[in-house]
């Protein structure tokens, strides 16, 4: 058995749970850690990615109740979130209060950082950056971590 697994069997032996699955383990954007570390904490309540790549890769969104784990640079699980919304939007149309629920800095550091990451991850597929590209703008909750 994996790293991971043996994390979500430790939350769902701790929380009493049974016959429920993570929808996903993954790393936050380009400085995985610095951002696990954000949600281990607390600060970090919201992520946002590109819709476009749900569609070029022809995945579902995610959808409120799902869990996920968060892993850190080296794959290492730290964190498992529980979706509370999800909401498709514009970017330019992400609220300030959305923009800081990401924990990273101000509403200008949010915008600067996501610009510089859809820019580069829209080159693979010969995409340019929009302001009014849609995004997938989701809230979530920590549940469990390597420090609760």
């Amino acid at each position: 058995m994996n790293k991971i697994q043996l994390f979500w069997e430790a939350f769902c032996q701790e929380k009493n749970l049974q016959n429920i699955v993570y929808t996903d383990a993954f790393q936050f954007g380009v400085e995985a850690d610095w951002l696990a570390d954000l949600v281990c904490q607390g600060k970090k309540t919201a992520t946002t990615s590109g819709h476009v790549f749900y569609e070029l890769e022809n995945e579902a969104l995610p959808q409120v109740g799902e869990y996920s784990i968060v892993l850190n640079s080296h794959d290492e699980p730290v964190a498992i979130i529980e979706i509370q919304s999800v909401e498709v939007v514009p970017m330019n149309e992400v609220t300030e209060d959305f923009a800081l629920a990401e924990g990273e800095g101000d509403y200008q550091y949010w915008w600067d950082a996501h610009v510089r990451f859809f820019t580069s991850q829209l080159k693979a597929y010969d995409l340019k950056f929009t302001p009014d590209m849609l995004v997938v703008c989701e809230r979530f909750k920590k549940v469990y971590s390597t420090s609760s």
